[in-house]
């Protein structure tokens, strides 16, 4: 295991992150699921700018265009204790997701392969995404009331609250009630 993840205190969630770049590894020659080459470049890509996010997850999550794994399955790797739905349309990516989930022993993950437009429910108090440029708004009907969408990554977002996380990357937080 690289340095990068020494950052993470946990050691439990240290390895299951780990897994996570070596399920990367495995998968990226047959699906295109980041420009990383190397598992640091994957560290610094797809885990670093979430490390820090997990304090602002709420109980359940849904985390939409999955793709690759992050935020929601870093996100899951570092709380346990929070049930986490991933959505995912493409099959070789859902495929990817799943595998991943069962590697890294992230018992709190369910995958769905599906649009966030055709989930049937429940809604989550926490709907993460990462530069999928949907508009929060189009998330609204997977938001229980009180709950926030959180995006990483992508453009500003007019009304969403900017929050920085220790490893200095931000987060776009945008609540409903």
């Amino acid at each position: 295991m690289f340095e990068g993840l020494l950052a993470v205190e946990d050691g439990d969630a240290r390895a299951r992150l780990g897994q996570y770049l070596a399920c990367l590894r495995h998968w990226s020659p047959r699906v295109n699921l980041t420009g990383a080459q190397n598992e640091e470049e994957a560290f610094h890509t797809l885990i670093r700018p979430i490390l820090g996010a997990e304090g602002f997850l709420s109980n359940p999550v849904i985390d939409v265009g999955s793709g690759n794994g992050s935020p929601g399955l870093i996100l899951a790797a570092l709380r346990p204790d929070v049930e986490f739905t991933l959505l995912e349309p493409r099959a070789k990516r859902w495929a990817f997701l799943r595998d991943a989930a069962r590697e890294m022993k992230v018992r709190n993950v369910t995958v769905r392969r599906e649009r966030s437009d055709e989930y049937p429910g429940p809604k989550a108090a926490t709907v993460t995404m990462r530069a999928v440029g949907l508009d929060p708004d189009a998330l609204r009907p997977l938001v229980a009331p009180g709950g926030c969408v959180l995006v990483f990554g992508g453009p500003e977002l007019p009304g969403a609250e900017m929050l920085r996380l220790p490893t200095g990357s931000t987060v776009q937080r945008r609540c409903f009630t």
